[in-house]
C-alpha cells in the first residue's frame, strides 16, 4: 500500500511555523540564560509599546485581541516587574501601560538574542536566503483582499 502524499502547507501554516522556531529559540535560550520565560503574546506586547505608555485597549487593538486578552498578558508582565501602570495625564479614566527598568533590561536581551537566532537562521538556509525573506516580509502588502474561493 502506498502513502498517501501529504500536501502541501499553505502560506499562513508555513509563517506559523516560522514563528514557532524564532518563539522557541527565543523562550529557550532565555530560560537557558536565567530569564523568566515569557508568553508569545506577553512578548509582543514589548514591541507594541509606546514610550510614553499605552493604554491596555490600545494593546487590544494593535494585538489584535479583546482587551480581556491583552489585559491578561499584561497582568503577568505587572506581576513580574516587567511592567508598570501609571496614571494617563490626558485622561483622569486611563492607566498607561509602560516598561520598567528590568523589562528594558529583559526586552534588550530578548532583541539581542533575536539577532543571533536570525543570523543562525541565515547560516542554515543562507544569507541571500535570509536576506530576501527579510524582504519579502516587509513590502507592502495592502489591505486583505475579499476573494471569493473557485
Amino acid at each position: 500500500m502506498t502513502q498517501a502524499k501529504e500536501a502541501p502547507h499553505n502560506m499562513p501554516m508555513l509563517l506559523a511555523g516560522a514563528r514557532r522556531w524564532f518563539d522557541d529559540a527565543l523562550m529557550a535560550s532565555m530560560r537557558a540564560a536565567g530569564e523568566q520565560p515569557l508568553s508569545s503574546a506577553q512578548g509582543q506586547v514589548f514591541a507594541l509599546l509606546d514610550a510614553e505608555g499605552t493604554t491596555v485597549a490600545e494593546l487590544a487593538r494593535r494585538l489584535g485581541v479583546t482587551r480581556q486578552t491583552a489585559h491578561q498578558a499584561v497582568h503577568g508582565l505587572l506581576a513580574l516587574g516587567l511592567l508598570e501602570q501609571v496614571a494617563d495625564p490626558s485622561s483622569a479614566r486611563n492607566r498607561l501601560i509602560r516598561i520598567t527598568a528590568e523589562g528594558m533590561r529583559v526586552h534588550r536581551r530578548a532583541q539581542a538574542t533575536l539577532t543571533v537566532v536570525e543570523d543562525v537562521l541565515a547560516e542554515r538556509i543562507g544569507a541571500a536566503a535570509a536576506t530576501a525573506l527579510r524582504d519579502a516580509l516587509t513590502l507592502p502588502r495592502g489591505e486583505p483582499p475579499v476573494v471569493e474561493a473557485p
